[in-house]
């Protein structure tokens, strides 16, 4: 007889914080439609669970919810595309600017430490670990600045950047050794500067670093890609 105590139901907070890691993790490619019933039966939750998770992520504009049609990844168009590109260049250099204000020798190495996982990530082929560990890169950048709105714009942004970078970017086709979200050199270089405490250096890296990962997309129609829900997101009995 089994004393194991049985598992704690899911939170609506975490059915969305599981959704979004698999849209971070590339597991849920533009396109993909998100089935109520398929979603319920993979959290092992109501359908009255799941329809409020697909609001607030299309608040956010990560899903597409259509009349008749239910809820789809959002699929970024090209303006789109350029649109969250030209924001996080707006907002991360006061992000990195602020963070150099606040930051500790010991946030500087947490962030050393994500640069060498994904680095570590993106020789061992695991593609998808290395396109996570450059978001939360530049999350952890915005989590320690302190400004708590620009941070979350920001997470919006990156959730839409994964989308964009999944539908044209074309990275992975030049180079697959070189392949990864955001070029390990290229947050290096923004570390020294942050190390140096050189606020308007660390902000023109980071610029040149997002203008870097625009130049990589390429706007034609990506093909059509499903992903199996049951299996992704079930919940172990």
């Amino acid at each position: 007889m089994s004393n194991a105590a049985p598992a704690m139901p899911l939170s609506d907070s975490d059915i969305y914080e599981r959704v979004i890691s698999a849209i971070l993790d590339h597991r849920l490619p533009p396109g993909t439609k998100l089935g109520e019933d398929k979603l319920a039966t993979a959290f092992g939750v109501s359908r009255t669970r799941i329809r409020p998770v697909l609001v607030r992520l299309a608040n956010e504009q990560v899903v597409t919810l259509t009349p008749h049609r239910g809820a789809t990844i959002t699929q970024p168009t090209a303006q789109e595309a350029r649109e969250v590109f030209e924001v996080r260049r707006m907002i991360e250099p006061t992000l990195v600017a602020r963070f150099i204000a606040y930051a500790s020798e010991a946030d500087m190495a947490r962030l050393r430490l994500c640069i060498d996982e994904e680095e570590s990530a993106r020789l061992a082929g695991d593609l998808r670990r290395a396109i996570r560990l450059s978001g939360d890169f530049h999350l952890q950048i915005a989590e320690r600045a302190g400004h708590q709105t620009l941070g979350r714009i920001l997470r919006e942004l990156i959730s839409r950047t994964s989308l964009i970078l999944m539908a044209y970017s074309t990275a992975t086709e030049r180079n697959p050794e070189e392949a990864a979200t955001c070029g390990c050199r290229e947050h290096r270089a923004l570390l020294d500067a942050m190390r140096l405490r050189d606020a308007p250096e660390a902000g023109r890296r980071m610029q040149g670093h997002l203008l870097q990962l625009e130049s990589q997309l390429r706007f034609i129609a990506p093909p059509d890609r499903t992903s199996d829900l049951s299996t992704l997101f079930a919940v172990a009995a």
